[in-house]
């Protein structure tokens, strides 16, 4: 299976205990794909390290797990369509391009769409419960 994971559900995995932290360590333990584009990687680095203030060395360590557990995909050459944040239509593109089977995200708006293109957008607490047998 390739999970696509977007940079929420990413920021609170690495950096807060919990069921997103718990989610990744489930990915990972599933031999799961975790997909990540550039956009994504950037952008959670960015957060990370201006508004998180997280330090250099915990950033390493990150880059460290981006390196030995994730997938980076190729960015998408163009948006996907009927997504409303130009932003988030760019990484739900890049998914797509890369085939993925699930788009994990807390962010409500993408939440809503259900899904496009036959992609499943979901929230880490269903992620969670149908990697663990209890969806």
């Amino acid at each position: 299976m390739k999970v696509f994971v977007d940079t929420n559900v990413w920021l609170s995995g690495r950096f807060r205990p919990g069921l997103c932290a718990e989610l990744l360590e489930a990915l990972v333990e599933s031999d799961t794909a975790i997909l990540l584009d550039a956009r994504v990687l950037d952008e959670f680095m960015r957060i990370a390290r201006d508004k998180l203030k997280v330090d250099e060395p915990l950033l390493a360590r990150t880059a460290a797990f981006f390196h030995q557990y994730a997938v980076q995909v190729p960015a998408a050459a163009t948006p996907a369509a009927g997504v409303p944040d130009p932003d988030d239509a760019w990484i739900i593109a890049a998914a797509l391009d890369a085939g993925a089977d699930l788009f994990v995200t807390g962010d409500k708006a993408l939440l809503e769409l259900g899904a496009i293109e036959g992609l499943p957008i979901i929230a880490p607490r269903t992620a969670y419960e149908r990697l663990r047998g209890l969806a």
